[in-house]
């Protein structure tokens, strides 16, 4: 049996992609070596793309289905794109619902593209997590020392981190206990950030179910919707810098969301049953 999978990147966020109908059930249990950088393929997880219903799931290299990704949902879109002949404007739903596409730009093996991800909510109950109402900032204890965050979701949970240094290091102490602190009962994605000016900020990443990553478009959009909440930044554009790049976020004054970055296409990879069978023993 012949499987295909496509690799793109989107500024260091990779993805493979699997065209169904596929054997997805026999591959999301072979992810964590799949996506394994130096057993495996190396990726940040998988997408199950359904070029018939344009639709999109995401899938961590623990497993773990992810409810959204704004990296997740720009490659998915070159992936319909280059692969299946999209218009200019579409719609890609995932379990939280439709995401416009607009594409602003085709390159080769590439594309720019801005993506509609809905609004933001600021009630714990959202993420979930188990505070209460939807409160200013919460205090967080960890073995990595106390943190104080603002809870955001994007269709997705995200755990807003100020006020620590914005380095690879302290998101490596801090992100593994923050994904899974008590307060989250499903686990969070985990950023720390600092504003540069009042339409730029920089941040380190933690992914739920990934671990550090180079990019996030979920986790730009919400550090951009923290630092507007919090007076830090303003309505309108708020360009998001990574180690894997730069996302443009235009949080609107109506609090919808949009995000502009770029993909490129990496590999197409074409597997063998017998092969699915070693990696799986």
């Amino acid at each position: 049996m012949r499987i295909d999978l496509i690799k793109y990147q989107a500024l260091g966020n990779d993805y493979l992609v699997l065209d169904l109908p596929g054997p997805l059930d026999e591959i999301v249990p072979l992810l964590p070596v799949l996506c394994d950088r130096n057993r495996g393929l190396g990726a940040d997880g998988l997408l199950a793309f359904d070029p018939g219903a344009m639709t999109v799931r995401i899938f961590n290299p623990d497993r773990s289905e992810a409810q959204k990704s704004g990296n997740g949902l720009r490659i998915a879109a070159a992936h319909a794109v280059l692969e299946h002949g999209a218009a200019d404007r579409f719609e890609l739903r995932t379990p939280g619902g439709p995401n416009p596409i607009r594409i602003l730009e085709r390159r080769g093996a590439g594309i720019l593209c801005e993506v509609d991800i809905g609004r933001p909510s600021f009630r714990a109950a959202d993420l979930p997590s188990t505070f209460e109402g939807e409160p200013d900032r919460v205090r967080l204890r960890t073995e990595a020392g106390a943190v104080e965050a603002m809870l955001v979701s994007v269709g997705n949970p995200h755990c807003v981190v100020f006020d620590q240094p914005v380095t690879k290091q302290r998101c490596l102490e801090l992100g593994p206990h923050l994904e899974r602190h008590p307060a989250f009962p499903e686990r969070t994605n985990v950023q720390l950030f600092e504003v540069l000016d009042r339409g730029r900020v920089r941040v380190e990443i933690w992914e739920r179910g990934a671990g550090y990553t180079l990019a996030s478009g979920s986790s730009s959009s919400a550090v951009a919707c923290a630092a507007v909440k919090n007076g830090l930044c303003d309505h309108g554009l708020v360009t998001v810098r990574m180690p894997g790049g730069t996302l443009e976020i235009d949080v609107r004054p109506d609090w919808s969301i949009r995000l502009k970055g770029p993909v490129e296409e990496v590999f197409t990879g074409i597997f063998s049953r017998d092969l699915m069978e070693a990696l799986g023993s």
